[in-house]
């Protein structure tokens, strides 16, 4: 709708940056233009009633303005070829990896050095992990940022990560990093200025005289960490004052009902979009806005929040996509691409944490049936966004999945979770699983699992022991597991270690700043030494190695493989299988995963329905063709193994 005013108070922004608008300049002039009314329709459905409403809203316009202006033009026409392709990130030619950058290889100038390691895997996708300047010992893993544009001198400063992002985009792969949108940590520059009694910052935090408010919030508010961060409000000695502070007691809650806070950090999302980058992670966006009264998670205003940030990256750097870390129940989770009219326009990409999580429960139980329950709500994802799909990440998994899911395969929800957790904790005899349990809520016994790829699939116990045949085992398992998540569909990503079959690292005990979270263990000190064993055969690591090679040369290698909306699923045919049909235009390509520690078989019939008129089969993974036998007759899958089969004349 044309808003003569905000029309008028955009083009005299842009006349005081020298935008322009009749030449190299159209395309950002045209996509201000069409989407300042969204913009501000969003703005003022949040701040209307704000006495600063109207001089933030004109500091938003600016800060937009200013953004693109400052954007170099090598960037802008990356925005413009990734326009041209439409949904870039939908291809199956992307494959990343997200990694610690100091235990990974020490700094980001060494990291430049492993660009070849990357392209030798085939992966062209980096998450570098926190990178902004934290507080030694109260960090949460570089989550409580001290600084929001301060390299941490850990690992370098900001030429050395400026430097990085050019090094790759001139080998053509993509960066991501994250912003922590929710909290800074309590030695930020803002937190330290409230501490002194500065009205105008105090105002950026959750702060109150008494513990009146807080108890109220508290009664509504779960806690995250009960074990080592019980409540949600810390005590701030220096101005006696209470401050929210959800995640750890050193993280202090942004207050974005304050226009100037979302202005600010608007501005520091235009900052890391300017470094390059391509895909930005929004930290814990379900708990950017809080409500008295509420669980202050997955609110409304926060998806507002979301899609007026979508709104605002799209016309100043529209090359880069969003990613909301909501790792919240399936239906909550569909909620960040956006609904009604703002369908696919909120979060370009969310976690596929619920598959995530089903993986780790078939894997234990043998028994596939949970994972299909899950599937109705996982479909509803809308074309045009995109699922990360992992097997592991820096983070725990956690089995937040439904319990009608859960009881849909005939299991008690309770004993069901229990089971998981005494199976990967090691609690369970006979268990080849080496894990811990996370964050255990003493008053509920909920719990999260902590645990690399590796262990959490027997290769640590069966390396102790020496066990041959439970290391083949384990090697098996692992690229299973790798292969769901990579031919599912969405961009995979590996959790750096797990390509070459990394077990727990129990360093993390010796150190007083991480001895008290048990994720450390999955977030090893990478050995470079041992990149020597993947040019071994026989080694663990050259068949971890080579075997998650081979997926992302196969999923490169067909266009079927991208996430277009081409995913479904089969029949169950046998409950230790997990079974899908990926399709793109005369493509077809059959997906199985065994579950089953033994042999399990799926009739011939089953690839007869969807449409196959063909009789003849290729396993991209084997490299067997296979003639489709009689109804009667079976394909027969080994334990713990997978197929890709490609129909073919």
């Amino acid at each position: 709708m044309y808003q003569y005013q905000l029309h008028q108070q955009i083009s005299l922004l842009i006349l005081e940056h020298k935008i322009d608008v009749a030449g190299k300049d159209n395309l950002f002039y045209s996509r201000f233009l069409a989407n300042s009314s969204e913009i501000a329709e969003l703005y003022f459905s949040l701040y209307g009633r704000h006495p600063k409403a109207t001089e933030a809203f004109t500091a938003l316009l600016q800060t937009i303005t200013k953004a693109y202006a400052e954007r170099c033009e090598s960037l802008k026409l990356k925005d413009e070829e990734k326009e041209e392709l439409g949904n870039w990130f939908l291809t199956n030619q992307l494959a990343g990896m997200s990694l610690y950058v100091d235990r990974f290889c020490g700094d980001l100038n060494t990291l430049s050095s492993k660009l070849d390691y990357f392209k030798k895997l085939g992966v062209n996708f980096l998450h570098l992990m926190p990178l902004f300047e934290s507080p030694t010992g109260e960090s949460d893993g570089g989550y409580a940022v001290s600084n929001f544009r301060k390299v941490d001198s850990r690992f370098g400063n900001l030429e050395d990560l400026q430097a990085v992002q050019q090094n790759m985009s001139n080998e053509g792969m993509y960066l991501m990093i994250d912003i922590v949108l929710n909290h800074t940590s309590f030695r930020h520059e803002w937190a330290e200025k409230a501490k002194q009694g500065d009205k105008k910052y105090q105002d950026y935090f959750y702060m109150f005289d008494d513990r009146g408010l807080p108890n109220w919030y508290e009664e509504t508010m779960p806690e995250i960490f009960p074990e080592v961060a019980p409540g949600s409000f810390s005590y701030v000695p220096e101005c006696n004052k209470w401050v929210m502070s959800v995640f750890h007691n050193y993280q202090w809650d942004l207050n974005y009902s304050n226009p100037d806070v979302f202005v600010m950090m608007l501005d520091t999302i235009f900052f890391y979009a300017n470094l390059g980058v391509d895909v930005l992670r929004i930290d814990a966006p379900a708990f950017i806005w809080k409500k008295l009264g509420t669980s202050c998670q997955n609110l409304p205003e926060a998806h507002t929040l979301l899609r007026l940030i979508k709104q605002c990256v799209q016309v100043a750097a529209p090359g880069m996509a969003l990613l909301g870390e909501a790792i919240v129940a399936p239906k909550e989770i569909m909620k960040y691409f956006g609904t009604d009219r703002f369908f696919a326009k909120e979060c370009d990409f969310a976690y596929n944490a619920t598959q995530m999580a089903l993986q780790w429960d078939a894997l234990a139980t043998g028994d596939t049936r949970v994972m299909l329950a899950a599937q109705n709500e996982i479909l509803q994802k809308p074309y045009g966004c995109s699922w990360i799909t992992y097997t592991r990440c820096h983070d725990d998994i956690g089995l937040g999945y439904d319990d009608s899911m859960i009881a849909a395969a005939g299991f008690n929800a309770y004993e069901h979770r229990r089971f998981l957790k005494e199976y990967y904790s090691g609690a369970l005899p006979n268990s080849p699983a080496s894990g811990a349990l996370f964050s255990v809520n003493p008053k509920t016994q909920d719990a999260r699992i902590s645990g690399s790829l590796a262990s959490l699939c027997g290769l640590e116990k069966a390396l102790r022991k020496n066990d041959l045949e439970a290391i083949e085992t384990s090697i098996q398992k692992i690229s299973m597991m790798q292969a769901q998540s990579f031919f599912i569909g969405g961009l995979p990503i590996i959790f750096y270690g797990d390509e070459m079959g990394y077990t727990n690292d129990y360093s993390y005990l010796k150190d007083p700043g991480k001895s008290y979270d048990n994720r450390w263990m999955h977030r090893p000190i990478i050995d470079w030494n041992r990149e020597e064993n993947i040019d071994h055969q026989e080694t663990v690591e050259s068949k971890v190695f080579h075997a998650t090679k081979r997926m992302i040369e196969i999923r490169k290698s067909m266009m079927v493989f991208g996430d277009y909306k081409n995913l479904t699923w089969l029949t169950p045919y046998n409950i230790h299988v997990a079974g899908f049909i990926r399709s793109y235009d005369d493509q077809k390509v059959y997906c199985l995963f065994n579950y089953n520690n033994a042999a399990s078989y799926i009739t011939w019939y089953a690839f007869k329905n969807n449409g196959n008129k063909s009789n003849k089969l290729y396993d991209h993974w084997s490299g067997r063709e296979y003639t489709i036998g009689s109804d009667h007759e079976y394909l027969i899958l080994p334990p713990y193994s997978f197929c890709i089969l490609e129909v073919i004349d």
